[in-house]
Order: structure tokens, then C-alpha cells, then sequence
């Protein structure tokens, strides 16, 4: 039994440290995304974020983090509070309604050449006494107005402990869950959408108001 036992781990080991080794795989944004380059939208209409998570007011706050980081890359952006109001009155309040619908009438209505949809995956605390970690991710992609086809799609997570520490004794402890508790409640969730957006924002090969327009094709990426 314990020679067995030895075979096992001897087997087991070196694979989990070779999983723990993987290096990412790089691509290039034009192999990846070769739509992109093929029908090199100009303008980006912005759709309100769908909330995939648990927490209610995430599609509010997240709304206000992806405008600008998505015009610097060069594009021109419907701005976003005025298309939503638009939205609203035509009966859209929620992406989801047309998510997996031809968007050819956004191009007759807003001129936009492409949609960017986002979906927030998670936008919580998990939180036990002295640990507590927030999970900001978001899927993103933009999918054409001729087409409804997806040229671009990547995912933004940032994970960010809020643990205070690890204090030794009673006393350590306890100043340790109160850190914990503090941080936890003053978590500025808009700040980490921000990082998840820089996450996947620098992967979208970049607009005709970029100087690096047509010549980031052989940019790397990580492959997801």
C-alpha cells in the first residue's frame, strides 16, 4: 500500500507542477481578430452592460467606466447617455433584448459601424471574518452592424485581496478582522471595473483615430 501510495504522488506531482509552469499562449491581435482589420469599423455604439451578477447596482456603476477607455483606443463613441436614452424610448431598457438579434437597424438609426457589448460576470465580495477578496469580471465584444457577427471578444477579471494581515495572538486577530472589515466596505468597486476594463481594452486592435491605426496587427496578445 505505501509503495502504491509512493508511485501515486511520484505520478501526480510533476504533472501539477508542469499545469502550474503552462506559459500563456501569445497570438496576434490581427490572427485573433482578423474582422477587426477586414471591416475596420470607425464608430462604437455602446450598449448598456448586462448584469450577470449578484449584485444590483453593478450595471449603474459599471456604465461610467467604459467610454473613454474605449475612445482612446481610437473610436469614435456614440456617447453613451444620450444612446441609452435613445434606447429607452424605443422599449430597449436591457441589452439582453437584443443581444442575439440582427443589428443592422443601429447602423440605420445611430450610423455606428460596430457594438460594443459588455457583461458583468462578477461584482462581489466574498468575505469571511479576517479574509475577504473583491472579484471584478467583465466580458466584452464587439460584434459588426452589417454582420452581427463577433469581431472582437475578451474578458478584464482583477481579484483584489482585502485581507487585513495576519497578526499574531487574540489581539492580532482581532485587529486583523477589523482591517479586513474596513476595506471591505470602503472597496471602490468603479476603481477595480476601471482595471478590468485595462485588462481587456489594450487588445482591441486599435481605431482610425489612433496613430498606431493599421499597424498594430502583429501586436501580442494573450490568447483566452
Amino acid at each position: 500500500m505505501k509503495r502504491f501510495l509512493k508511485n501515486v504522488i511520484i505520478t501526480i506531482v510533476p504533472v501539477i507542477f508542469l499545469s502550474a509552469c503552462v506559459a500563456p499562449t501569445l497570438v496576434t491581435k490581427e490572427s485573433e481578430f482578423p474582422g477587426m482589420y477586414i471591416e475596420k469599423p470607425k464608430s462604437l455604439l455602446i450598449m448598456p452592460p448586462i448584469n450577470l451578477s449578484t449584485a444590483a447596482d453593478a450595471k449603474d456603476y459599471y456604465s461610467t467606466t467604459v467610454e473613454m477607455p474605449v475612445a482612446f483606443q481610437g473610436y469614435y463613441t456614440l456617447p453613451y447617455e444620450i444612446t441609452s436614452e435613445v434606447l429607452k424610448q424605443q422599449g430597449v431598457y436591457d441589452s439582453e433584448l437584443v443581444y442575439d438579434m440582427p443589428l443592422n437597424k443601429f447602423y440605420e438609426y445611430f450610423g455606428a459601424d460596430a457594438v460594443l457589448f459588455t457583461k458583468i460576470k462578477k461584482w462581489d465580495t466574498s468575505y469571511v471574518v479576517v479574509s475577504s477578496s473583491l472579484t471584478v469580471s467583465i466580458d466584452a465584444e464587439i460584434k459588426s452592424t452589417k454582420t452581427s457577427q463577433v469581431l472582437w471578444k475578451y474578458n478584464g477579471t482583477v481579484i483584489v485581496d482585502l485581507s487585513g494581515g495576519n497578526g499574531g495572538g487574540l489581539v492580532g486577530l482581532l485587529a486583523s478582522a477589523i482591517v479586513t472589515a474596513i476595506n471591505t466596505a470602503s472597496a471602490d468597486y468603479t476603481t477595480y471595473a476601471r482595471q478590468a476594463n485595462g485588462r481587456f481594452v489594450g487588445t482591441i486592435p486599435v481605431g482610425p483615430y489612433h496613430p498606431m491605426y493599421l499597424k498594430d496587427q502583429q501586436d501580442k496578445i494573450i490568447q483566452q
